[in-house]
C-alpha cells in the first residue's frame, strides 16, 4: 500500500520524501506498552543477542522489499540510532507536564491531552486498554502509555541506555515522533500503516507530538491498510498458516506474483490469501507478460501517423488509468486497464509506451524479460537445472552457427517436457 501510494504521488507530479522506520527496540509484547520487549524475547528464543536478531530480520526485510519491487525510501531510520532525539522529546513533554513516573518507567498522561483518540473517533473514556498482559497498577488512565521504560533490576538487557530518569529503553511510540520530526518536521503530509495502528499507536503518536510541539495537526492525512487473512482466518503461527516470502519462493512462486495478487484488491478491503489465489495471480501475471513481451518484440516497428480514432483510444486508456489511481488507489481497476491495453489493437510502439507508463505504478516489470522469467512466462526458478543448462548450451551453439548441435539440444529439451521458441530477444521456453 505504501509503495503504491508513493508511486502514485510521484506519477501525479508530487515531490515525495519517504521516510521508513525499522523498529529495532521498544516494541513490547502488549500494545499498551506492558510486558517484555519482543526483540529481547526473540534473542533468547534464537540464542543470539537482540542486536543480532534485529540485524538478521532487517536484512531479510530489505531483501524481500527488493524482490517485491518496493521502492527504497529516501531515509531509513532505526530507533537505536536516535536515542538522543527520543530522550530530548520526552524531556520536552516532561517540562510541559505531560508525563509522570511509575516504578517501571515514564508515562504520558492522556488525561492532559483532551483530543486523545481523535484519529479513530473514539471517546477517550471508552477506549479499552490495548495490552494483553496485566496492566501497570500505577498508571493513572488505561490509555496512558510508556515513553521510557526502566531496565529490570533482576536481569541485564542487551539494549539499554542511560537517561535522566535511569537506565532503560524507549517505549515503542516515541521513536516514530522523534524520527519523523527530525526528517519531516513537526508537521508533515502523510503517515501510513496497518488498520490496527490507528486505534492505539497512531493516537499515541498524535498525542505526544502535538503536546510537545503545540502544532496541530501533526499529520494532515493518515492512510491505513486493511489486514491480510489466510484461508479466511487471521494469520498466526499457532494455526500453521503463517507464511513469508521465502516460503512462497520455495513453492515455485516468484515474489512479483504476490505483488500481482495484492494489486487485485483495494487497500481498504480485506484480502484473503490462499494458495489457489496465488496460483491464479501467477498465471495472470505470466499471461499479461506474454502479451506485453510480444509488444517488446516489435520495437522497431515504424510509428505511423495515427487516425483520430486511435489517438482518442490511446488517450482514453491513459485518462482512465489516471482516474483509477486518483480514486483512492483503485488498483484492481488500474490493473484491468493494463490488460485492456495489452489486448488492444493500438500500434505496438504506443502500446509499449502505455504499458511502460502504467508499470511505474504497478511495479510488475512487465517489459523486462531479464528479471528472472522467460518471455513465455516460465520462471527460471521453475525450470529444472538440466533444462536450463540445455537451453544455455543451445543458445551458445546457435551463436556459433552449430545448427546440428542446436537441433539435437532442442530435441533433448522437448524430451524433458519443454518446448523452446527462438526470438530476437532470446529463447522462450514453455512447459509442454
Amino acid at each position: 500500500m505504501a509503495d503504491v501510494l508513493r508511486r502514485t504521488l510521484k506519477y501525479l507530479g508530487f515531490e515525495v520524501t519517504a521516510v521508513s522506520n525499522i523498529t529495532d527496540v521498544g516494541h513490547l509484547v502488549g500494545d499498551g506498552n506492558e510486558g517484555e520487549d519482543k526483540l529481547e524475547k526473540g534473542a533468547r528464543r534464537e540464542g543470539k543477542t537482540a542486536w543480532d536478531v534485529a540485524q538478521k530480520y532487517t536484512e531479510i526485510y530489505f531483501d524481500h522489499e527488493k524482490k517485491l519491487n518496493v521502492l527504497p525510501p529516501d531515509q531509513r531510520c532505526k530507533p537505536t540510532d536516535y536515542i538522543k532525539e527520543q530522550i530530548g522529546l520526552i524531556e520536552i513533554l516532561e517540562k510541559k507536564r505531560f508525563t509522570y513516573k511509575t516504578n517501571d518507567g515514564i508515562y504520558f498522561d492522556t488525561a492532559k491531552f483532551p483530543d486523545y483518540g481523535k484519529l479513530s473517533n473514539q471517546d477517550k473514556d471508552k477506549i479499552l486498554e490495548g495490552a494483553r498482559v496485566e496492566v501497570n497498577p500505577e498508571k493513572r488512565n488505561p490509555t496512558d502509555f510508556a515513553l521510557w521504560k526502566f531496565s529490570p533490576t533482576d536481569a541485564k538487557r542487551d539494549m539499554e541506555w542511560p537517561s535522566p530518569w535511569g537506565t532503560g529503553f524507549p517505549g515503542w511510540h516515541i521513536e516514530c515522533s522523534a524520527m519523523s520530526m527530525k526528517y519531516l518536521g513537526e508537521q508533515f503530509d502523510l503517515h501510513v500503516g496497518g488498520d490496527d495502528l490507528k486505534f492505539i499507536h497512531h493516537n499515541n503518536e498524535i498525542a505526544q507530538s502535538e503536546a510537545a510541539s503545540g502544532k496541530v495537526p501533526f499529520v494532515k492525512y493518515w492512510v491505513h491498510g486493511q489486514f491480510l487473512t489466510v484461508d479466511g482466518e487471521k494469520m498466526s503461527k499457532s494455526k500453521n498458516n503463517f507464511y513469508n516470502l521465502d516460503d512462497i519462493s520455495e513453492k515455485g512462486f516468484e515474489p512479483l506474483a504476490l505483488r500481482y495478487l495484492y494489486l487485485t484488491t483495494n487497500y481498504r478491503s480485506f484480502l484473503n490469501f490462499t494458495w489457489e489465489s496465488l496460483t491464479a495471480a501467477k498465471e495472470g501475471l505470466n499471461n499479461l507478460r506474454k502479451l506485453c513481451c510480444k509488444v517488446s518484440d516489435t520495437l522497431q516497428e515504424n510509428r505511423n501517423v495515427l487516425s483520430p480514432e486511435k489517438l482518442a483510444k490511446i488517450q482514453n486508456y491513459s485518462n482512465r488509468f489516471r482516474e483509477a489511481i486518483e480514486n483512492d488507489l483503485q488498483m484492481p481497476e488500474a490493473l484491468a486497464i493494463a490488460w485492456e491495453v495489452a489486448k488492444s489493437n493500438i500500434p505496438s510502439p504506443d502500446k509499449r509506451d502505455l504499458i511502460s507508463n502504467f508499470d511505474q505504478i504497478l511495479g510488475l516489470d512487465l517489459l523486462n524479460p531479464q528479471k528472472g522469467y522467460t518471455l513465455k512466462g516460465v520462471t527460471f526458478l521453475e525450470l529444472p537445472d538440466d533444462v536450463k543448462k540445455l537451453a544455455e548450451t543451445r543458445e551458445t551453439a546457435r551463436k556459433n552457427q552449430d545448427w546440428k548441435l542446436s537441433d539435437e539440444l532442442r530435441d533433448k529439451i522437448l524430451a524433458s517436457g519443454y518446448k523452446i521458441e527462438d526470438s530476437s530477444s532470446g529463447p522462450k521456453l514453455q512447459k509442454v
